[in-house]
């Protein structure tokens, strides 16, 4: 197990060391009004003793874009090894720090929905195979599909639509109510955001339910379809045990992928929910960073999604091989 593990961290560390260079090079070849609209603005800020020749000079040098992009990167992925990303253009101050105040908002949110997705999701595959061709398994077919093809803006303006506008139990935007926040208790405080977390929460859900409600009910079904289940039934194990020690077990490598890709999620945020609700998130905040030509966040945050996924490989391959140990043979 050790082997296999350190053979797997070896290929991602190589794996990473190739995506780094290629963010590198597409926020090289970026047209360079990103870097001229900064320069200049901090040539014109009051007390700016630069001009914005000398700044534009100066944003390049920092990042290695006067280097050319082999020797450029190695620039930048030595400062990004002591964790040192630059400021923020859009945030005016660390990628670090910028991160670290918004992280938590999205990980909160996504850790609570991605409870509720496993949840419902994986009973409702499960007994959709169970009651194949049944009402129960039409109905899970039709509303997984519908919950995999909404598109998530169209859901969080139906939601908004109904809640907040017609029956005015939620806010339309923000993480807070700021009549009343700052009067409350901690409590109370605490309250108000989760309220204010239950409209993105219920999106995130409903997208993300079909698929892995699917994904259950096919493996579920093949499982179900083998030689070792007829047989436990018919020596009178009961139908539970069948389903749940025998079946469902096997069903958890393809599970393991998808939930080991979720760990993205879990810290990237969700952009287009974060936005549109207005959850001060890193998901927003990437979003923001990148519409306006933020080149050192965007460099941060793609590298930061790209160890995530890796990761969350890694993860799902070392519960792979917990699973089932013919995978370390392999």
């Amino acid at each position: 197990m050790l082997k296999y593990s350190v053979k797997r961290l070896l290929y991602s560390a190589i794996i990473l060391l190739f995506v780094m260079f290629i963010i590198y090079t597409l926020m090289y070849v970026m047209p360079g009004n990103y870097v001229q609209t900064k320069a200049m603005e901090l040539a014109t800020k009051p007390g700016a003793t630069k001009s914005a020749d000398e700044w534009l000079a100066d944003l390049n040098r920092q990042y290695g874009m006067d280097q050319g992009i082999i020797k450029g990167y190695f620039t930048w992925l030595k400062s990004a090894v002591k964790l040192d990303f630059g400021d923020s253009w859009k945030w005016n101050k660390a990628c670090t720090k910028v991160f670290s105040e918004r992280i938590w908002y999205s990980f909160a949110l996504n850790v609570i929905t991605m409870f509720f997705e496993i949840i419902i999701a994986i009973p409702l595959g499960i007994h959709a195979a169970r009651k194949q061709y049944g009402f129960a398994d039409y109905f899970a077919t039709v509303f997984s599909m519908v919950c995999i093809s909404m598109p998530s803006f169209f859901l969080i303006t139906v939601l908004k639509l109904v809640f907040a506008v017609k029956l005015k139990w939620f806010d339309l935007t923000g993480m807070i109510d700021p009549r009343i926040h700052d009067s409350l208790s901690d409590f109370g405080k605490f309250l108000d955001i989760a309220k204010h977390y239950v409209l993105p929460v219920i999106t995130i859900t409903i997208i993300s339910i079909g698929g892995l409600m699917r994904y259950t009910r096919t493996n579920m079904l093949e499982v179900l379809s083998s030689d070792y289940i007829r047989t436990a039934r018919a020596k009178g194990v009961p139908e539970r045990k069948v389903i749940y020690s025998h079946a469902f077990r096997n069903t958890l490598i393809p599970l393991i992928t998808i939930l080991g890709g979720s760990l993205v999620s879990l810290f990237s945020g969700a952009i287009i929910t974060e936005q549109l609700f207005g959850l001060t998130g890193i998901g927003q905040a990437s979003y923001q960073s990148m519409v306006v030509g933020d080149i050192p966040f965007t460099m941060f945050y793609l590298m930061f999604i790209s160890i995530l996924t890796l990761l969350g490989n890694l993860l799902a391959d070392l519960l792979y091989a917990a699973a089932d140990p013919r995978v370390r043979l392999s």
